[in-house]
C-alpha cells in the first residue's frame, strides 16, 4: 500500500508545512488568532491546537509513548478540549517544533516491514481498542494534517492574509 519512503516523504512535508504557517501564524494579533471564525475547532489558533494534539496523539500510539496529557491511553481532555492545548502562540510555536522532530525522527527509523501488519491502539474517543493496517493509519495521520492544514489556509486568507504555499511538488530539496 505504502512505504517507509512514503512517511518520511509525508514527514518532511508537514515539517514544511508546519514551519511556513508558524511564519504566517505569527504575522497575526493574538485576537486574530482566537477569533471565532465558525469552523469546525472554532479559531485559527484553536485549530491549529488540535492539529497539533493530533500529531502528538498519534506520535503517542506509534512511538508508544505518553499523550498530551502524561497518559498513552487519554488524550488529554479529549478532541473538544484540543482547541485548548496551547493558550497562545508562544506556547504553540516550541510544542509544534518539538512534535514534528518526532514525526520526523520517527518516520525516518520506520522502514517497510511495519507497513506491512496491523496495528492495535485504544481510542479515547470510542472507548475502545482498534486493529487496523498500519499502512492505513498512517495514511490517515498525514491525511488528518493535510485536512486541518487547508482549514487553517482558508481561515488565514478570509482574515486577509497570505498563506502558505501547500504544493507538495514545490517543497524544496533540503526540507
Amino acid at each position: 500500500m505504502i512505504s517507509g519512503a512514503y512517511a518520511l516523504e509525508m514527514a518532511r512535508y508537514n515539517h514544511w508545512q508546519n514551519r511556513q504557517l508558524a511564519e504566517f501564524l505569527q504575522s497575526l494579533t493574538h485576537e486574530e488568532l482566537i477569533l471565532e471564525r465558525g469552523a469546525f475547532f472554532g479559531s485559527i489558533l484553536g485549530t491549529a491546537n488540535h492539529l497539533l494534539w493530533g500529531d502528538w496523539m498519534w506520535m503517542s500510539r506509534f512511538e508508544k509513548r505518553d499523550g498530551p496529557d502524561g497518559n498513552i491511553h487519554n488524550a488529554g481532555g479529549g478532541i473538544h478540549e484540543s482547541v485548548y492545548l496551547c493558550p497562545d502562540l508562544p506556547g504553540w510555536l516550541p510544542l509544534r517544533e518539538k512534535i514534528d522532530a518526532r514525526i520526523l525522527n520517527w518516520a525516518e527509523s520506520l522502514g517497510d516491514d511495519p507497513l506491512t501488519g496491523s496495528f492495535t491502539w485504544y481510542s479515547a474517543a470510542k472507548e475502545d481498542d482498534f486493529t487496523m493496517p498500519y499502512a492505513l493509519c498512517v495514511i490517515h495521520f498525514f491525511n488528518h494534517q493535510t485536512h486541518h492544514r487547508g482549514q487553517i489556509h482558508k481561515m488565514l486568507t478570509e482574515a486577509g492574509s497570505e498563506a502558505p504555499v501547500s504544493d507538495i511538488v514545490f517543497m524544496p530539496e533540503e526540507v
